[in-house]
């Protein structure tokens, strides 16, 4: 995985938080997920695909996940609800759009993102290829940013 690819949705997620909703985020240490499919209870998938396949999965608790839409739609939400989710979608296909302007001169293309709640539920990363949690801590709560490329360039 080459961080040329990565550190464009990590800007991303950082600018949404000082752009659209004010707040500073702190990043972590990136870490290596011992379980891939450990995630908390929502999740926002951005796909991958072209030179370089994979998935990059925006994972935050509820109660993260509803401060965050309710700080960026200017509503007070006390669960999860279909608006919740669209606005988590919101936000995470504005990380995507400006993800996609620095990833402009490689051959990726990037799906529209789809968000999952639950406890179990499982991501399609890519065989054989480590999932990287990049951690972020923010007055919202902590979420991550999780990422797992395989190049087909060969």
């Amino acid at each position: 995985m080459k961080a040329m690819y990565i550190n464009p949705f990590l800007n991303a997620s950082m600018n949404l938080f000082k752009e659209y909703l004010n707040v500073s985020v702190t990043v972590s240490p990136p870490v290596l997920l011992k379980d891939p499919n450990e995630l908390k209870e929502v999740s926002a998938i951005i796909g991958l695909a072209g030179d370089t396949v994979g998935a990059v999965v925006l994972t935050f608790s509820r109660e993260t996940a509803i401060k965050m839409v309710s700080k960026f739609s200017g509503l007070s939400f006390m669960a999860i609800t279909n608006e919740v989710i669209d606005g988590v979608g919101e936000m995470v296909n504005i990380i995507a759009g400006n993800a996609k302007k620095d990833l402009e001169d490689y051959r990726i293309e990037i799906s529209l993102p789809g968000v999952i709640t639950g406890n179990s539920y499982n991501i399609n990363w890519p065989k054989g290829v480590p999932v990287i949690s990049i951690p972020f801590q923010s007055e919202f709560g902590d979420f991550s940013v999780n990422v797992s490329m395989r190049d087909m360039k060969v």
